[in-house]
This record gives C-alpha cells, structure tokens and sequence, in this order.
C-alpha cells in the first residue's frame, strides 16, 4: 500500500507564496507522474501541474509563471512552489502520483489567499 502525506498549505495574504510538499511512502518502485490537483468549493477538481520522470512540466494557463512543480525522486517527493498567490487560487490542493496502473491521492491541504 501507498500512502502519500501533504504538508504546506495555509492561510496567506495576495501577493504572498507557499510551498507544498507531498512524500509518498510504501511499497513504491518507480513513480511515473507526478502532480497538484485544486478543488475549489463548488467547482470540479482542476489541474494545476505535473511532472513526469522526464521533468516536462505542465501548467494549467492559470498558473503559468507563478507556481513551479519539482520532484525529488530519491525522497518519493513532490513540490509545489507558489508565489504571486491569488484570491482565485483559494482551494484544496491534492497531490497525485502515478505507479504505472495504479494512482494515488493525497488527503489534500487548504490554502486560502485572503486579505
């Protein structure tokens, strides 16, 4: 069983970062992709980047230029860098990773961006 743990999120004024982290522990031998999902309240689950084991980033138009997605894969890690944070970006962020036919979520982490 895999089990990933997401830590990082909270409460930050417009303007202001965060950085999430979520490590993946388990029975794990090669993790393919990996990547940051964001439900807002009422709103379908949306993309926000991946990462495969080739590092080609991916960003949804929204984020572009502003959040950075990194991966460690000695430490079965996965990060989200954000900096320029937007009321609009105020959502529960879910990390997911892919082990070939199997994908995992995390347990999600809030980040509210409020003056």
């Amino acid at each position: 069983q895999v089990q990933l743990v997401e830590s990082g999120g909270g409460v930050v004024q417009p303007g202001g970062s965060l950085r999430l982290s979520c490590a993946a522990s388990g029975s794990i031998f090669s993790i393919y992709v990996m990547g940051w999902y964001r439900q807002a309240p009422g709103k379908q689950r949306e993309l926000v980047a991946t990462i495969p084991r080739n590092g080609r980033t991916n960003y949804a138009d929204s984020v572009k230029g502003r959040f950075t997605i990194s991966r460690d894969n000695a430490k079965n890690t996965v990060y989200l860098q954000m900096n320029s944070l937007k009321p609009e970006d105020t959502a529960a962020y879910y990390c997911y990773m892919n082990l070939g036919n199997v994908g995992y979520w995390g347990q999600g982490t809030q980040v509210t961006v409020s003056s």
